[in-house]
């Protein structure tokens, strides 16, 4: 159990008096707490990080990129721990946990270490000098389904920006978030640089949006609070970052390799019991071949059997909550009201933990709520497409516009649909996930981006200096 947060470069024991405790959504146990803080606790954080911003921010960025690398070696040791905490607060089963929810932020953190030699933060234009200089103090506030990768997209380019974090981390899996600060106090960062206070996201995040020392706010979550949060950041002007919900759309052209891009596409939806905001949920397939994709699909479902994400061999464990669960299970119910056909989903789950079987529903329509809505589950919404232009109205018939994939064997054909589709990424015949490239939304999936010089440069403000 843990009863302090850390502020300052010290672990201290909080204002707040409640606790959050932590749940293994596998067995349904406690496995922890953590202190729920309060308003006194965030404006402690946001001092001590006030008064951190200026020597931290005089620093070289070699010097900033030094203690960055100190804290990969930490969080490389950690590895192990790493995933085998975020598999038992989340789910995730631990393979998928050892390369992404534990590898990937480490890959992220590197990219960054990398960066610090090759990015300009000045430029000579004319006989201005344009200087980048960091935003200040940063509130991150991350969501519980990438806990650490989303943390370390955001932690990693504010503090070689030069500016200083008060992490909120989420209420469902704040441990590794514990890891994290562990990393940071033992990489001998100065004190306030990096401060995390748990808690309740309606008490934390709440008062880092409306604090005046809070410079700016970068969020990951899902629409709904992130509207929240611009409209508690407007009263300060504080520059806010979002990367929000999403709702993509696979498409699948007639000449596409169709076994090989149903297969990948319904792994890419059952990621993580489907608890992932770029999944491609909604599958775009070709009326001639709409039954064929549907046999296929549900036989590549029927490989996702939930069980325990500690067993080697399993591939779907459970959701994150029992309130996640019933949200998943209510979609499901909606989207058969409304006249989908469930070719996958009837499988048994275990009888304890929060597991929804990997489900298909065939004979969606595009404004269906189960192929408008984010479900955040192991859900693949499987829709017919008369021509090439009808692929793409209904892709981007979405108030989101995060992720997607394009299939073809003509790859120019596949780029020029990529190119037409409104929303922030596209991968082209399983292009492969690039840590480097802008991260972001169009529309109602978010404001800015995350990762490369991209995700760098949300965290700095330019000043041009004429001479």
């Amino acid at each position: 159990m843990k009863d302090t947060i850390y502020v300052g470069g010290r672990w201290v024991r909080p204002a707040g008096k409640g606790v959050r405790e932590v749940e293994n959504p596998t067995t349904e146990e406690i496995i922890s707490a953590v202190p729920a803080a309060d308003e006194e606790d965030v404006d402690r954080a946001v001092r001590a990080a006030q008064a951190a911003l200026g020597p931290w921010s005089r620093l070289s960025p070699a010097d900033r990129a030094g203690y960055l690398e100190r804290l990969w070696q930490r969080l490389d040791q950690r590895r192990d721990d790493i995933a085998r905490t975020v598999t038992s607060e989340l789910g995730t089963p631990l393979p998928v946990s050892v390369n992404i929810q534990a590898g990937l932020p480490l890959t992220v953190l590197r990219s960054y270490i990398d960066l610090a030699q090759t990015f300009q933060f000045t430029e000579q234009v004319g006989n201005s000098l344009v200087v980048k200089e960091p935003i200040g103090v940063v509130a991150a506030i991350t969501p519980w389904n990438y806990p650490l990768h989303q943390i370390m997209a955001k932690v990693a380019p504010a503090l070689l920006a030069g500016s200083t974090v008060v992490l909120k981390p989420a209420d469902l899996t704040p441990l590794v978030a514990y890891l994290l600060a562990e990393a940071v106090h033992e990489a001998g960062f100065p004190a306030g640089v990096f401060n995390m206070v748990s808690g309740a996201g309606s008490v934390i995040g709440a008062a880092l949006a409306t604090h005046p020392g809070v410079d700016m706010v970068s969020f990951t979550g899902s629409t709904e609070v992130g509207k929240q949060i611009s409209i508690l950041s407007a009263d300060t002007i504080k520059k806010v970052s979002l990367e929000l919900g999403g709702k993509s759309a696979n498409v699948i052209l007639d000449d596409a390799d169709l076994a090989a891009a149903v297969k990948v596409g319904v792994g890419n939806a059952m990621l993580n019991a489907g608890q992932t905001c770029t999944a491609w949920t909604r599958m775009l397939v070709a009326q001639n071949q709409y039954e064929q994709a549907l046999e296929l699909a549900a036989a590549a479902a029927g490989k996702y059997r939930a069980g325990d994400p500690m067993v080697a061999g399993t591939r779907l464990g459970p959701l994150a909550s029992a309130r996640q669960k019933a949200s998943v299970l209510e979609h499901i119910r909606t989207g058969l009201s409304q006249g989908a056909r469930l070719v996958a989903g009837e499988e048994a789950v275990p009888d304890r933990g929060h597991f929804v079987p990997a489900t298909v529903l065939a004979d969606v329509k595009p404004d269906d709520v189960v192929a408008q809505e984010e479900i955040f589950g192991p859900v693949l919404v499987v829709i017919p497409y008369a021509d090439e232009d009808d692929a793409v109205a209904i892709a981007n018939n979405s108030r989101y516009g995060l992720a997607g994939a394009v299939w073809s064997g003509d790859p120019e054909r596949a780029l020029a649909v990529a190119r037409r589709m409104q929303t922030g990424a596209i991968d082209i015949n399983g292009g492969a996930f690039n840590p480097l490239a802008p991260f972001g939304g169009y529309k109602q999936s978010g404001i800015g981006r995350e990762l490369g010089h991209y995700g760098l440069e949300e965290f700095l403000q330019t000043k041009s200096i004429q001479r």
